[in-house]
């Protein structure tokens, strides 16, 4: 573990005058919990007085004890660790306390403190980012330049790159989640995006008809015939395993817990080869996918400034560093991108930053989880050819129509 004196943020400082009070915290299991204690444990450091309830969760698990214990108003929760998708839900029950202005700061790469923020992003701010999850996309340089290729730009580019490599290497030229539910749609969301197009409009309602979402489809279906077969059930170990044995050129979707043993010579045989960026876009700007986990206050917690100055001090620049230093955890702050320790560890995190810089968020919608799984199967069958683009799409549409909550 990575030792160091933390300071405290201003906001936290300006809590140490607080009376000894108990929080309740709610957040998940795993590398996530880890994490989060360590956070709990500097804290009560620095306010020894402070008593904390740490409760880890699987995901799902949290999910449903958080919406109980607010929907009841039972007050078991003073701070909860909660994925953004879930904020439409929270937010437009008024689940969730507003937070102070103090918390607001232009350290914070603003996509992913906007996210935070409602009913716009211009309105105030009830969650603070904490782990600033990004799609990206990754590519072997080493074996662009052996190609006399470039950087990939745009979606077609990819797919150009993807068949010169294959025909002139034994290497595959990209890699994906081919699984259905999350796993695909979440590797097809950045290229639908790419294309101009979406799962459901301004409006909230659903959207995937269209000639863009076409064009997108089609071009993911057509980069199955450059990739490992039997992709069609690659998840997240495949695709990371296939980067670090040099077995494919690109992936079109990494998050930054799968790439860190990329330059890590004992697992990896691409070390200083792989370049990760945000995905192409074939209109536009790049639009990355964003995961952002937060942090918030219940309506009904019964230390709401104890609980904001907690949450002050997990975002801190200082513990941000820790968490990505000693965790691996993504920031949300600019300034710990760019920190000369975090980027000797972490050599893409400049462009990870900028990835981050133009994220996008899946559909601020109620039941985006029920959507989500009805594209994913429809994308599936396409991809297995049960089903062509233009009919997957339009059974998705319908499908999506009855179910969709604004």
């Amino acid at each position: 573990m990575f030792q160091r004196t933390l300071l405290v943020s201003a906001l936290f400082a300006s809590s140490l005058s607080l009376n000894a009070a108990e929080l309740v915290i709610a957040g998940r299991d795993s590398s996530y919990g880890d994490a989060l204690q360590f956070v709990v444990d500097e804290y009560q450091n620095q306010q020894p007085d402070t008593n904390i309830t740490l409760v880890k969760r699987p995901s799902n698990g949290l999910y449903e004890s958080v919406v109980l214990s607010m929907r009841e108003q039972t007050g078991n929760y003073d701070v909860i660790l909660m994925d953004d998708t879930w904020a439409p839900e929270f937010l437009s029950n008024n689940w969730l306390s507003p937070l102070s202005q103090q918390v607001e700061d232009e350290d914070f790469i603003s996509a992913s403190f906007d996210i935070g923020r409602y009913p716009n992003a211009s309105s105030a701010a009830y969650a603070m980012p904490m782990v600033g999850n990004v799609a990206m996309f990754a590519w072997n340089r080493a074996l662009f330049e052996q190609n006399q290729l470039s950087e990939p730009k745009s979606w077609s580019d990819v797919l150009k790159s993807a068949e010169v490599i294959s025909q002139s290497t034994d290497t595959n030229g990209l890699v994906f989640r081919g699984v259905k539910g999350n796993p695909i749609v979440t590797g097809f969301l950045p290229i639908l995006w790419g294309f101009g197009a979406d799962v459901v409009d301004s409006e909230g309602q659903a959207s995937l008809d269209t000639p863009e979402a076409k064009q997108a489809l089609e071009a993911f279906l057509a980069m199955k015939q450059y990739a490992p077969r039997g992709v069609d059930v690659y998840n997240a170990d495949e695709v990371r395993d296939s980067l670090q044995k040099g077995s494919a050129a690109m992936a079109i979707e990494v998050w930054p817990a799968w790439v860190p043993n990329l330059d890590n010579p004992e697992v990896s045989a691409v070390v200083g080869d792989m370049e990760i960026m945000a995905p192409p876009a074939e209109v536009g700007q790049p639009s990355p996918m964003l995961g952002i986990w937060q942090l918030a206050v219940p309506a009904d917690s019964n230390n709401k400034a104890e609980a904001e100055a907690f949450l002050a001090f997990a975002t801190s620049a200082e513990i941000q560093k820790a968490l990505a230093l000693d965790f691996g955890m993504p920031p949300t702050r600019s300034s710990v991108y760019h920190d000369e320790d975090v980027v000797a560890k972490y050599r893409w995190y400049p462009q990870q930053a900028a990835a981050l810089s133009t994220g996008k968020a899946r559909p601020r919608i109620h039941n985006w989880a029920e959507v989500e799984s009805i594209l994913g199967d429809f994308l599936q069958l396409a991809m297995m050819g049960q089903m062509s683009a233009e009919q997957a799409l339009k059974q998705a549409q319908r499908r999506i129509e009855r179910v969709i909550k604004v």
